[in-house]
């Protein structure tokens, strides 16, 4: 298992990458688990390797939506950077997979002893802020099946495969709709030949035809990710 397929740790030099990886070992994330509750303690801090996680505003628990999403690109956690051991939002489990954890307390003491290590997190909080203003933004003005799009293509990018499993509940989190809309907008996306999905299975056959039916939130956010964390 190679830690550097997370980018925030394969941004750093050998020795503050060495020091981080010191603190921590893999583990395995379980499609639908919960690692944080919003205003609950951060215990741990994970960097996926394989898999991602969904970030939900929950207003009940009943009702939530997404409004970030983490994979190989980011962290769980980084909240630590500003001070504050609390999760934020709710943080679940979408896709099955491994990450370098490590223990919160021992993390906080990293980034007051590694400049780099503050660097890199606080290039991705701000990345990580922005996504969660552009999905605030897709939710208010873009239609559901350009939001749909654009969430596929989100976790196509962070399952780094063409199918990977998502259910009709992640589906709604991800557009803020009930099960009905998903459902629409899933047949809709399938009859233009852009995905197959069934029995919580889905399939992108056409990326680049998904990529025009999407809002323009996708592009924003992935010119971001290179001119912030990828530079």
């Amino acid at each position: 298992m190679d830690p550097c397929r997370n980018e925030l740790i394969a941004s750093l030099g050998p020795k503050a990458r060495n020091s981080l990886l010191a603190l921590g070992a893999p583990a395995h994330l379980t499609l639908s688990q919960v690692l944080g509750e919003a205003g609950g303690p951060l215990r741990q801090v994970h960097f996926p390797l394989e898999g991602f996680i969904s970030l939900l505003a929950v207003v009940h628990e009943t009702l939530a939506i997404e409004v970030g999403m983490i994979g190989t690109e980011g962290m769980l956690g980084a909240s630590l950077a500003l001070g504050v051991a609390r999760h934020p939002v709710r943080a679940l489990v979408q896709g099955t997979g491994t990450a370098w954890r490590i223990p919160a307390p021992a993390f906080r003491a990293e980034l007051d002893r590694s400049a780099a290590l503050r660097r890199v997190i606080s290039r991705y909080l701000y990345v990580l802020h922005c996504q969660q203003a552009s999905s605030a933004v897709c939710l208010r003005f873009h239609v559901i099946g350009a939001r749909m799009a654009r969430w596929l293509l989100m976790s196509q990018d962070r399952a780094h495969a063409a199918s990977f499993r998502l259910t009709h509940e992640f589906l709604a989190y991800m557009l803020g709709v009930r099960r009905e809309g998903v459902t629409q907008a899933a047949g809709t996306l399938q009859r233009q030949g852009l995905i197959r999905y069934q029995r919580g299975e889905m399939q992108i056959l056409d990326r680049r035809g998904l990529e025009a039916a999407a809002c323009t939130c996708y592009a924003a956010e992935q010119e971001i990710y290179s001119d912030i964390l990828r530079a």
